[in-house]
Formats: C-alpha cells, structure tokens, sequence
C-alpha cells in the first residue's frame, strides 16, 4: 500500500501503478497503489469519513459516492471501472438494510484507477455546521397565498349550477376573489368537504401574478385552524439553506441547510459548467442530485417543525444563474463562454411538482428573477432584503461565496457584478482546511510581541489558552478561521504587504518554520499528544489574496463605473460573511477602506430576501421592477479588472490609500522573500530591492 503523496511530484509521476483518488469536498488527494480500499486512502489522507466496524461492512458509516466523466478542474478522468466490482458484503447489507442508488461502502471499494470520491455529509465523523440562520426581520405580511372562510349556498333543483361554481361565487361575493380556478384534484374532494362542514368550508388560495387569477389549492370542511407553510431556499454553490415559516404568522418554523451535493462535480461554478460541456447526461445528473437534496430538506424542516409536507403550499427560491438553470433542468453552459446568455431572466411561477419536489399536491414555487449571466436571483434577493435602492448612503453589499457577487449603488443608482473567488473562503485550498463543523477553527489571534497565538474552535466557547482546552479535539481550520489567522500575521509582523512569510530570524519566532522553499507559521502543534499540526502555509496564505484580490477588484471596478473613490458603508451578506471580523476584513482589503464601524453584516441576506418575497406578494413585484434598473458589470470583459486585481493581491492594497483602517490599527512594515512566491525569507529584507510606496 502506498503512502499518499503529491501526484505533481515526479518520483510520484513515475509510478504508474498507482491511482490518483481526489475527495471531495475537501479536495484532499493523493496517490495509492492499486486495490488499497478508499476507507484506507480516506484515513491516510485525514479525509472526514466515518467507521465504527473496523471496515467490516456492518456499520455502513462509510458510505461514499464515486463520481465518473472528465473533471478538468481537478485534472483527472474517472472511467466506470475506477472501483472494484459491487461485492457479496455490499449486496448483503443493501439487502438487508439498503443502500442508495450511487452508493457504495468505503470499506468494500477499492481502488482501480483514478477515481473522485464524494462524502456525503451523514459519512462524515465531524458534521457540517451549515450556518445560514433565518435573520431577524420584520415583514409586512401579505402572501400570495391565504386561508379564506366562506358560506356556501346549498344546491338548488332550480339552480343547476355545480359545487365548484357557487364556491367560486362565494369567493367573489364575500371576498372579492374574482375567477378562482380549481383543478381536478380539488373537485374530488370538494363535495364531501362542504357536506362535512355544513356548507361552510375554509379555502386556501394562491394569487400569483402569472397564473391569471386565483387558484383554489385545498378545501377542508368548516373553520380550518391548521397551519398553511411556505418554505425560502437559497440554493448556493456550497450549501443549501431553507426556512419554513407560517404563511399565517410569518414565523420561522424551522430552519436548516445541508452541504450543495453537486460539489462532487466541481467546487466553483464554472467547473459544474465543464462538467455538463464534457460529460453526456452530466446538467441532468446534477439536476438530479440537487432536487433530491431540496426533497432531503425539506423532510428535514417538516421534522424540525412536526409538519406534514402536504402542508407545505408554496416555496420560494433563489440561487446563482448556474443553480438557477440547474435546478430547473435547463443546460447551463451557454453560461460557460461570453455573451453568458441565460434562458431567461424573468422571475417564475410554476408548480412544485414540475421539478419534483415533494410538497402539497398543487405547491406553487415562485423564482426571484436574475439580474444577468452572473448576477442571478440570490444577489436580486440580496437587493430585496437590504434594498439599496432606498438607501441615500452609497453602500457596498458583497455576498461573499464561492461566486461573490457585488452590488454598490443607493436610490439613485444601482451597479452590480459577479467575482470568481474560489472556493478558498470555505476552507477549501488550504491545507488544513476544512468545512465549518466542530473542531474547526474559527477564531485566532496573535499577540504582535511574541507573535504567539490562540484560538477558538467550532463548538466550544474555550479559548486555546485555557487550561481545560483540548489541543487534540483540534481538525481543522475553516474560511473564517483562515482570514483571521492571516490577517492577525500580518499584523503581527509575520508576512509583510506581498504575503510572504518571514523566516524565524526575521520574524523573530520560532513558530515560523522552513516548508519546503517558503516558511510557514505553527498555528497549532498537538503531535506530541496524538493530535493534529495545524500550519498556515505560504500557500493558504497566497489562496487567500488571490481570492480576495477577485473581491476587491470587483467592488473597485464598480466604483470606477459609479465615478467614486469611497463608499459611505459595506455590508457583508452570506452565510460565510456573517462570520467575517470587519477589522480583519479590512486588514486583508477584503474590501475597498471604509470606518471599521460601518462595515456590518447582513447574515444570510439572500435567504432573507426569499423569505420576504415568500411572505409579501407585493415584494415580488417591487423586486422585478428594481432588477430592471440594476446596471451590469462584466468583470471579464473589463480592462481595468486586472489592474484592481494586481494591486489587491497585496495585503491589504498596493495602490488604494486606507486611512480608515490606519486609524484603527498600525500595520507593521517588514520585508520578507526575494520575490512573489517568498523566497529568501530567513534574510528578511535584505535581498530585495527596495521599491517606492504607490
């Protein structure tokens, strides 16, 4: 069995032998000799992959998802043949107990070739705290869809008109709901639904604006006190958010997420994009596999709230134009090339049941509209929950995600764009990154004098220094984690302005340690216990400007585009920019200078902006018509994008001026490396030309 090991390596090229096995959606990799078990390449890679049986194919913790076709951004082809055949273990236990289609135990499959392994999030030891929390909002209430009480004349020999028809008049007469329609599934419960309530029956009723009047949804006999639900999603490349409130109350029921799983066909946007371009029946596949996750879903909030999903009448949804064509099955790559057409940009009206979603019988789901090839309907929710159009301050709103999109304007104005920051803000591309779930670090701080640090991990309250902290409960760091610790080395003094990190003479601390031709930085050293070594690395740290670089270039682009060169407030929305400090934030330039106290966060903006347009028809129609006004930037096409993106690789600018952020800290000046990627470190400054400040 071979030890994993860097597939670039050439001493690892030369082995022809062994197999290249990528998981994700840590994108943990490495090479292993042909026939090791992917439980055992899993466990040799320190990939999160549950067991409790020893590999005996008893427990079924193991469970994992291959994943077949080309995926170029991970470099490798998966052919059907990469797993050993399906044996006797995994036929006894799918008989016995079932194993979904796709599935197959971690312990039993072996490794044939070069192969992409999913695991799934009930797999994982340390699961997946997908943080995307319904926000505190006051909503006017005013759904689409309502509960009326209505009297209805009994049948009369000198009247032939039907059940349906004088319902209908009764809606009129005392309602004013004028041409409601009902389907054939409501005939055939309706007679012996006024019969039971004595001719007085409540009627749930949807008014959409594309559906040409009312639609008669459910009739139960007399006065129905019972719940009538909605559900928002914000379908985001990494996670997936729902909130189950009462149409009723406008109370959040329930609230829940769980990981995107068409990460497995690529962790960015544009890799889904290649995947449906290369792979037959791949937009269909992750079609496929995002609708079996909203189902998933919403069985998970119908048992938060001890709800039936027959009550569930309507749903709301937003997403990025990617998500958005997916979900609906529409093939996505005419996204993949410029013009970036989209099928359509208008909001949506359809049943739920059209893209199979287990809900009510006759659930109507409502589509944001999206704002350009882009922009799509999470960042239009954005706008409806923050609603810069209102605003007399010019604000800055990025949703920072593996796809940021930036909206900067007030009520005069409005521009927005898309950025490619990777998937590096999650954890991803870093090398002891993780997703954020217990025992990830989330928290750092380092002391400027003896650039000692500690830190705070997801589910504990302890910081590293207390005396009960468990170094060996440490697994990881996330995206929050990673800004924090790079921010506080730079101003600790341990990278200088390009992010190079200093040796430890010129740091003066030994925690910074030779990796290779660069340094890194010990964040963490539980070895000695059995533990985990955390470093941060010049790597993770270079993964981190780039992607913030594509942040600020994008929010400088729009500012060229607005003619200003400052904004009045940022605010931070996603479920990761809920988690941002502002202060190191600004530290990174993560963001264009603004005061440390008017960069806020929005939370879950998105989310909040599918759970408005849920509860207050009149919002939908406010939105389509803003959207209309949202002026569209393509950074692609933009020749200033590149220059913004060179200056804000440095940390936090080389050319944009920060006095905001100088007055609320003083960031030290070393010189570390003899050029971009850090070399000569352990001389400081004194092999690089000295250069003038921009």
């Amino acid at each position: 069995m071979t030890a994993p090991a860097d597939p670039d390596a050439p001493q690892d090229k030369a082995r022809a032998q062994d197999a290249l096995v990528v998981f994700t959606p840590s994108g943990k990799r490495g090479r292993f000799a042909l026939g090791t078990p992917i439980l055992t390449a899993a466990r040799q890679l320190g990939v999160d992959l549950d067991s409790v049986c020893g590999g005996r194919g008893i427990c079924s913790k193991c469970q994992v998802a291959p994943s077949f076709g080309a995926f170029p951004k991970l470099g490798v082809e998966v052919r059907e043949d990469a797993l050993s055949p399906w044996n006797q273990v995994e036929e006894r236990y799918r008989a016995k107990r079932g194993l979904a289609p796709g599935r197959r135990l971690g312990c039993q499959a072996r490794v044939m070739g070069d192969v992409v392994i999913d695991v799934p999030p009930e797999s994982q030891v340390h699961k997946q705290v997908v943080r995307k929390r319904a926000e505190a909002r006051e909503i006017v209430l005013d759904p689409a869809t309502r509960l009326y009480y209505v009297e209805v004349p009994e049948p009369d020999m000198h009247n032939p008109k039907g059940d349906m028809e004088r319902l209908r008049d009764a809606l009129a007469e005392q309602w004013g709901l004028a041409h409601a329609q009902g389907d054939l599934r409501t005939l055939q419960g309706l007679q012996a639904a006024l019969r039971a309530g004595e001719w007085k029956v409540t009627v749930a009723v949807h008014q959409g604006a594309q559906t040409g009047g009312a639609r008669i949804m459910q009739v139960w006999p007399g006065y129905h006190e019972g719940p009538i639900l909605g559900v928002a999603f914000d379908v985001g490349s990494t996670t997936i958010a729902g909130h189950m409130v009462d149409l009723a109350s406008g109370q959040v029921l329930a609230s829940s997420g769980l990981m995107n799983p068409q990460i497995r066909f690529g962790e960015d946007l544009m890799s889904r994009v290649s995947y449906a371009m290369m792979n037959p029946g791949g937009a269909a596949e992750m079609t496929r596999a995002v609708r079996e996750a909203l189902n998933a879903l919403i069985g998970q909030l119908c048992a938060e709230a001890r709800a039936d999903r027959g009550a569930v009448l309507e749903g709301v949804i937003v997403g990025n134009p990617v998500m958005h064509h997916l979900l609906l099955g529409i093939d996505p790559r005419e996204l993949g090339w410029a013009p970036f057409a989209l099928a359509t940009s208008d909001s949506m009206e359809l049943w739920a049941a059209e893209i199979d979603l287990e809900m009510h019988p006759d659930a109507r789901l409502y589509i944001l509209p999206c704002i350009a090839g882009h922009v799509g309907a999470d960042a239009a929710a954005v706008v409806l929950s923050e609603a810069p159009h209102q605003s007399d301050d010019l604000v800055l709103i990025v949703d920072v995600g593996t796809n940021a999109e930036i909206i900067l304007g007030d009520r005069r104005r409005l521009l927005a764009c898309s950025s490619p920051t990777g998937p590096a803000f999650e954890g991803a591309q870093i090398s002891a990154g993780q997703r954020a779930a217990p025992g990830a670090i989330e928290r750092v701080r380092i002391d400027p004098q003896t650039k000692e640090p500690r830190f705070r991990v997801i589910g504990s309250d302890l910081w590293s220094d207390a005396p009960d902290f468990d170094g060996r409960s440490v697994t990881g760091i996330c995206g929050s984690g990673i800004i924090e610790a790079v921010a506080e080395m730079r101003m600790a003094g341990i990278i200088d302005e390009d992010g190079a990190i200093g040796s430890a003479e010129a740091t003066g601390s030994a925690r910074c340690v030779p990796d290779g031709r660069t340094h890194a930085y010990v964040l963490h050293d539980a070895s000695a216990e059995g533990g985990p070594r955390i470093l941060v690395t010049q790597a993770d740290v270079r993964a981190i400007q780039l992607a913030k670089a594509a942040l600020t270039a994008g929010a400088q682009l729009l500012m060229d585009k607005m003619g200003v060169e400052k904004v009045d407030r940022v605010v931070l929305a996603g479920a990761f920019g809920a988690h941002i400090s502002p202060l190191h934030a600004l530290v990174l330039g993560m963001t264009p200078d603004c005061p440390v106290e008017k960069i806020t966060s929005a939370g879950n903006a998105a989310g909040t902006g599918a759970r408005i347009a849920l509860l207050n028809a009149a919002a939908r129609r406010e939105i389509e018509t803003v959207v209309r006004r949202i002026e569209k930037v393509e950074t692609a096409v933009e020749p200033r994008f590149q220059e913004h993106f060179v200056n804000a690789i440095a940390i936090p600018n080389k050319a944009a001026p920060y006095p905001e952020l100088a007055k609320a800290v003083t960031l030290p000046n070393p010189r570390f490396g003899a050029g971009a990627d850090g070399e000569g470190g352990s001389e400081g400054g004194r092999r690089r030309r000295r250069r003038p400040r921009g």
